[in-house]
Parts: structure tokens; C-alpha cells; sequence
């Protein structure tokens, strides 16, 4: 088959709305091939790690500049209302790139971008955010001239944070020849400052350092609030009024949880507001990074098959599965006072679903995606507590191994009702959603580890083969599974003649492996996320708007578990859940995709 692919790298890379989740100009004519037969369809490629099918570097910058239009430190483009097919490539025109890194003042010596990790010393920094600068550095996704500094109320020197940092940092990417003096130079960059979240004092000390290693330079600076959410206003209020940048941009990275409810959610805006716009603030979801929730929109939006089956006429229910095959194990103090629904279902799953239902929109702009996520959490009717099961894990021996229970652990309360699984049942009151049930399932001490997206399809009416499938239509029913993680896959569910000289059907998978099909390693969600806030792109992040109406559907559900003192229903670790989700599933006619056997 004929493939659309790119071998550019990250200096060279055009510029990050044109690589959009609708049509990437690197998207890939996948031929997906089982030993009887094949299909193809358009997949945004992974390849790379490809962080080259991310970046917008300095090279790319300059010819931005070249033809766009510099106003308050933003780049707005000219766009071009053809497509250009050049190098074997399609090539969407650029329809903006806002707030760009801007080279200006005629020279790319003439800016730097200054990353503060706020919370240094934690164990997300440690796993998640060094590392997936490292690896954006080592692709050369970073701008020329960067700083990274730590921040954290930890006692430590430059050295020590170097070391913390190294023990964490891999020699993943392909290009393993140079990975250890990559690694020194990143180092080189990394520096600390200790201080407390809410001094004003210390974040002018820092300010200044900052502005040490900005040299003189136009100053662009992200700060990434790796903190517990009862300290973001603090930090943010000292880093706008004491360290924000004055002749460049500033913005600010938060990490979910954004509240606990509607109430404190505005609370926690309205509080942010009162130091950053909204356009600075970055709300950060991971999973909305992950390769497979970013190829969903390009999987739909480009290929013809699928985009006309998007609607109830042919979607008999959407599930969104979300599975951990471990518990909290001394971890439990922090997931106690918030549940499995708001640390899953109320952001991961809901934005993932969001993005699954919209409508087309008006351009690929950020604001414009964001805008139809938007309409959709705004239609989507109030959840119903018999609509909804929950339950807890409790304590299990299997061969010999004794596996605690959710209360066994010392973090957490003996009486505890927190959920530690929850499923539910969502509709979506629309022209193109009415009557589908989306069903959501999120648990901890589960039997697997997964996150999948499960579309089953209506049964073919009048089926001429129902004597040869059986009397079971669920077992023949056309089945669309994006699986997010692990082993990254798409695979659609036909039925099919077993060769041979009678008439027998069998259920068989036309199957896109990620690690078959792409032979590099996929970005970890993270660099891609940070890649986009330095980019000024926010199209996979969280607007205020969305996350008003996602607490909305939300908060009176959780206020009346808590108020009610439901009790949720055990099951075993290392269970497939609690019983209770079976029922709710039979209830709207349906049968959770992810418990068959040739799920």
C-alpha cells in the first residue's frame, strides 16, 4: 500500500495546529493485514517517538515569522484555504499558532524559555515531568536557549537535584549512540531553588536567578504546579506577582484534581483568575496526550467509513473502560477523599468521551474543538443513581499470596465508603446521540490493566446468516475497539466465512498493532502535553467552560452518594469487579465488551 509518512525531524517540523488530531500531514494509509484479508484506513503515526511529529523548532519559527503577524507576543498566520500536496505529504494550511515562542527582535538568540517544575522534589516530577523533558531536549524539541529549574520546599543543591533527576532519566529514543552526553548537557541545564509555596520573598529570589540564566533575552516562562491542589493559589499568587515574565508570555501548568465538586472547582478558578488569565492557565489532563485518544478524531474525521456510522443509527452503545490491576498500597490517603469517580471518570473518561461525541468543528483551532467538547458535556443528561453501581475491594489469597483490602490499608480510614470502582450509564440528549447509552467502568484491583474505547454496533436487521451465527446476536455484533493502553491497538470485529466446503462463521479481528505497525516507541503523554504548553496549543487541555460543565454532571451524583452513605459493593482483588456492573449493563441491553472471552 501507498504511504503518506515523514522522515522530518523536530528543527524542521511545521508548525503544531497544522498536525491536528483530525488530518495530520503525517498521517499513515495504514494497510491493516490479517492472513485472510486487509483493511486501510488513515491512523495518525506515532513513529518517531515521533517527537518530530510534534515540534515546531526555531528553523520553522523564523519562516512563520516571515509571513505572519506579530501582535502582543502572539503569531497568527495566513492561512491558505487549498490543501498543497508537496513531497508526497498533505499539507493542511496553518490556522494559527497562537502565542508562539516568539524569535523576535530579527534573531533566534533573542528569546528563552524558563521551565520551573513547582514541587521538584515529588515523585511526578521524579517519574513523569523530568523525564519527558529530557526526552523532548533530546529530540530537540526544546527551544536553543532553555532553563529548567526545580522549586521545592526540600532543602538541596543544584548537584543533588541532578542526581535525583538522573536515576529517573532513560536512553529510550532510538538514537542511543550520544544518549549519555545528551543526558550531561540536559543536566547542565537543570538547576534548584529551594523555598516555601506562599513567600513572596522566595520567589523573587528565584525571579532572580531566572533572569540570571535568561541573559538579557526575551523571557518566556511555564511553570508547572506539581503540588497538592490546597497550595496552587499560593504558588501561583507569589509566581504572577514575584517571577512572571515581563517581556515575554507566562503560563502556568496545573495537575488535576481541579476541586471536588462544582463549588470548589469555581472556587479554585475564580481564585486563579484573580492572578492569570485564562489563557495562561494549562489544565492538564494526561490521558487527553495518550497516542490512541489523539488518533480518535483523525480515526473518525478522515476516514469515510467510519464518520457516516457515527450516530445512533448504527452505534448501539460506547463504553469507556478504565481498569488498574493494583490497589492503593499505602497510597490511599489522598485517594480517600476523593473516590474513583472524580480521580477517573470525572475528567479522564468524561473528556475522552467529549472528544468521542462532538460534532465536527468549525476549524482545528483550539477554540474551536473545545467549544464542541463543550456542547456535548452541556447535552448530556443528569446521571441517575440507579444508573450508577460502586463498589470497594476488599482482601483476597490467591496461590499463596494474600492481597489486602482497600481498608487494610493504613492510609485509610477502617469505615471508609469511598469507591474504588464505579460504573454508570450517561446519555447524551442530541439529534446524533438520542438513546445511546455510554457507559463508563473504572476500578482499581481489577484482574487486568487497560484503557479501551468499545463502540458495538446494531445488529444487521434481517441478517440472511443468523442460522449460522447462533441465536446469540451479541456474539456477531460489529465491535470498533481503540485500545488506549497497554499495547496500543485498533481492531474492528467482523464476521467471517471459515474456509472450508460448508457454511461456518467465526468472529475475527482486522487488527492495527501499534507495536507491529510503528517500530519506534510512542511519546509518553506527558512530553506531548508540555511540548503543546510551551507551544502556546491548548487544544488538549482543559478550559474553564468545560470544566464547569463536567463538575456539573457530576456533582449532584457524588452529593448524593455522600449525603445517602451509600454503601459500596465488594468484590475480590484481582476480581473482574463488582457483580452489580453485569446488572447495569443488562439493564440498558448491553454486555461489557472487555469481559468476553475474545475480548
Amino acid at each position: 500500500m501507498s504511504s503518506f509518512s515523514s522522515s522530518l525531524s523536530c528543527p524542521t517540523y511545521r508548525s503544531r495546529t497544522s498536525s491536528s488530531p483530525f488530518l495530520s500531514n503525517h498521517s499513515s494509509l495504514i494497510n491493516v493485514v490479517d492472513p485472510r484479508r486487509s483493511l486501510s484506513f488513515h491512523s495518525a503515526s506515532p513513529q518517531g517517538p515521533n517527537l518530530s511529529e510534534l515540534c515546531v523548532r526555531s528553523q520553522q519559527r523564523k519562516s512563520v515569522q516571515s509571513s505572519a503577524l506579530v501582535q502582543d507576543g502572539s503569531v497568527a498566520t495566513k492561512s491558505s484555504p487549498a490543501e498543497e500536496l508537496k513531497d508526497g505529504l498533505v499539507t493542511i494550511p496553518t490556522i494559527k499558532v497562537d502565542n508562539v515562542v516568539a524569535e523576535s527582535n530579527g534573531g533566534g538568540n533573542q528569546s528563552t524559555v524558563s521551565i520551573t517544575v513547582v514541587g521538584a522534589s515529588g515523585d511526578l516530577a521524579k517519574k513523569k515531568i523530568f523525564p519527558a523533558l529530557f526526552a523532548l531536549y533530546y529530540e530537540g524539541c526544546l527551544p536553543e536557549h532553555f532553563t529548567i529549574f526545580g522549586y521545592a520546599r526540600s532543602k538541596m543543591t543544584d548537584a543533588e537535584l541532578r542526581d535525583m533527576v538522573s536515576r529517573t532519566l532513560t536512553c529510550r529514543i532510538d538514537k542511543r549512540e550520544n544518549c549519555n552526553e545528551k543526558m550531561e548537557e540536559f543536566l547542565k541545564r537543570c538547576f534548584y531553588h529551594s523555598g516555601q509555596y506562599d513567600s513572596q520573598e522566595h520567589f523573587v529570589a528565584l525571579d532572580k536567578k531566572l533572569k540570571e540564566h535568561e541573559g538579557g533575552r526575551l523571557s518566556n516562562r511555564l511553570f508547572y504546579l506539581s503540588i497538592p491542589p490546597n497550595i496552587f493559589v499560593d504558588a501561583v499568587k507569589c509566581a504572577s506577582s514575584s517571577a512572571s515574565s515581563v517581556n515575554g508570555w507566562t503560563r502556568v501548568i496545573v495537575e488535576k484534581p481541579f476541586g471536588r465538586d462544582s463549588k470548589t472547582s469555581a472556587a479554585l478558578t475564580k481564585s486563579l483568575k484573580q492572578y492569570l488569565e485564562e489563557d495562561q492557565i494549562f489544565r492538564i489532563d494526561h490521558y487527553l496526550g495518550k497516542e490512541l485518544v489523539e488518533n480518535l478524531s483523525v480515526l473518525r474525521f478522515s476516514n469515510l467509513i467510519f464518520e457516516p456510522l457515527w450516530s445512533r443509527q448504527y452505534i448501539r452503545n460506547v463504553q469507556f473502560i478504565f481498569s488498574e490491576d493494583f490497589g492503593t498500597e499505602g497510597r490511599g490517603g489522598y485517594f480517600d477523599n476523593y473516590g474513583i469517580i472524580r480521580d477517573i471518570m470525572q475528567n479522564h473518561l468524561l473528556q475522552i468521551l467529549a472528544l468521542f461525541a462532538m460534532e465536527t468543528p468549525v476549524s482545528l483551532d483550539a477554540e474551536d474543538i473545545r467549544n464542541e467538547k463543550v456542547k456535548v458535556l452541556r447535552s448530556m443528561r443528569p446521571i441517575q443513581l440507579e444508573d450508577v453501581v460502586i463498589g470497594q475491594y476488599k482482601g483476597q489469597t490467591t496461590g499463596g499470596v494474600t492481597y489486602p483490602g482497600y481498608t487494610d490499608d493504613k492510609t485509610v480510614p477502617k469505615d471508609s465508603l469511598t469507591p474504588t470502582f464505579a460504573a454508570a450509564a450517561l446519555f447524551i440528549d442530541n439529534a446524533r446521540w438520542d438513546g445511546v447509552p455510554f457507559l463508563m467502568k473504572a476500578g482499581k484491583a481489577l484482574h487486568t490493566r487497560s484503557a479501551e474505547i468499545r463502540v458495538q454496533f446494531r445488529h444487521v436487521p434481517g441478517n440472511l446468516y443468523n442460522r449460522n451465527s447462533g441465536t446469540d446476536l451479541d456474539q456477531t455484533t460489529n465491535e470498533l475497539v481503540i485500545r488506549v493502553q497497554p499495547d496500543e491497538a485498533i481492531y474492528l470485529k467482523i464476521n467471517n466465512k471459515v474456509p472450508g466446503l460448508g457454511m461456518r462463521l467465526d468472529r475475527s479481528n482486522l487488527n492495527l498493532l501499534y507495536s507491529a505497525r510503528y517500530s519506534k516507541e510512542i511519546p509518553d503523554a506527558y512530553e506531548r502535553l508540555l511540548l503543546d504548553a510551551i507551544e502556546g496549543e491548548r487544544r488538549l487541555f482543559i478550559r474553564s467552560d468545560e470544566l464547569d460543565a463536567a463538575w456539573a454532571l457530576f456533582t449532584p451524583l457524588l452529593k448524593e452518594i455522600e449525603e445517602k452513605k451509600t454503601i459500596p459493593e465488594f468484590y475480590p482483588y484481582g476480581s473482574r469487579g463488582p457483580v452489580g456492573a453485569h446488572y447495569l449493563a443488562a439493564k440498558h441491553k448491553v454486555q461489557w465488551g472487555d469481559l468476553s472471552l475474545e475480548s
